[in-house]
């Protein structure tokens, strides 16, 4: 079994609103302990991945590691209105800078899930998350369909790894383990911001054959455009795996980052495409990436990113 440690369900509390009975739930009321025994019906399992050694790796500024308990916080208090189960998995930690060994338990624990039948949901970390989530997803189908990523952030997180991982590696790491297992590489990466990106990863994405759209090209009045380009992309891709990184938001939306962007993408333009992801029937596994509590502004992008928890699960 992998080592996670127990679940905590003591994060789980908040308001309560006798009065109104049933209506009034809200997720402290609902979420129960995954149950490692198994035989728990099919939900949606949240994963924890309380690690940002990647991002300590990558030079940016380290906190992401508390993400999973702060984005729990404040998604206790609020309001059901899923019609499935929800189980909390607890936490998977990156021990003594040993990435690697976080990124196997982690997918060991996603395969688990989705063998179990859950829809994983796997709560960041940095974006080092990614190869860890992908892994788990790509162990469980053990080469059954083609898997679709699909990114929405600023960056490419194509650099090349060297010595060791970092969060701007996952997926060069992934089209590396597709190549070596004879599996194509089918990449999307929505909202990236061209002044956070060189021209060599720009090139590498073009080698790879990456679907990407710039940040100043995905406005409201883009979705019917952006929404036949994720038809298309969908269409050739028998699973999907969901991957957000919270930067590709507005810094004055989403501050808690550990780079702000000067642009972002609106949440008024990523909801509806995650709905549409969503409606394919596809969606297998997804994560948040790179909220950093510590650098937080009033509990801001911790709402936000539990409203995504929201989307990504009603």
């Amino acid at each position: 079994m992998d080592k996670f440690n127990p679940v905590d369900m003591s994060v789980w509390q908040g308001r309560q609103d006798p009065e109104d009975g049933e209506l009034a739930l809200r997720w402290h009321d609902k979420v129960q302990p995954w149950p490692q025994a198994g035989h728990a019906a099919p939900g949606v399992a949240l994963v924890g991945f309380a690690c940002d050694e990647g991002v300590r790796r990558n030079k940016g500024r380290v906190g992401a590691a508390g993400a999973p308990l702060a984005v729990r916080k404040l998604l206790a208090n609020s309001a059901w209105h899923l019609g499935r189960p929800v189980y909390d998995s607890g936490d998977v930690h990156c021990e003594d800078g040993d990435l690697d060994a976080a990124h196997s338990r982690l997918a060991e624990r996603v395969a688990r899930l989705l063998d179990e039948g859950h829809f994983p949901l796997v709560l960041g970390g940095g974006h080092e998350v990614a190869f860890g989530s992908w892994s788990g997803l790509n162990l469980h189908l053990a080469g059954r369909g083609r898997v679709g990523i699909i990114n929405f952030d600023a960056h490419f997180d194509l650099r090349m790894k060297l010595e060791q991982a970092s969060s701007g590696t996952p997926f060069f790491q992934i089209a590396e383990q597709c190549a070596a297992q004879g599996t194509p590489f089918t990449y999307a990466c929505l909202g990236v911001a061209e002044t956070a990106n060189t021209r060599a990863l720009f090139a590498r994405a073009g080698a790879l054959g990456v679907w990407h759209v710039l940040d100043e090209a995905m406005t409201p009045a883009e979705l019917p455009a952006l929404l036949s380009g994720l038809d298309a992309f969908i269409a050739r891709c028998d699973h999907l795996y969901l991957t957000i990184d919270l930067d590709v938001l507005p810094a004055a939306v989403m501050p808690g980052v550990s780079a702000p962007a000067a642009r972002g993408v609106e949440l008024a333009v990523i909801e509806p495409l995650i709905a549409h992801i969503r409606a394919s029937g596809k969606l297998r596994l997804a994560d948040l990436a790179e909220y950093n509590p510590s650098l937080d502004q009033d509990n801001r992008s911790a709402r936000v990113a539990a409203r995504l928890v929201h989307q990504l699960t009603k």
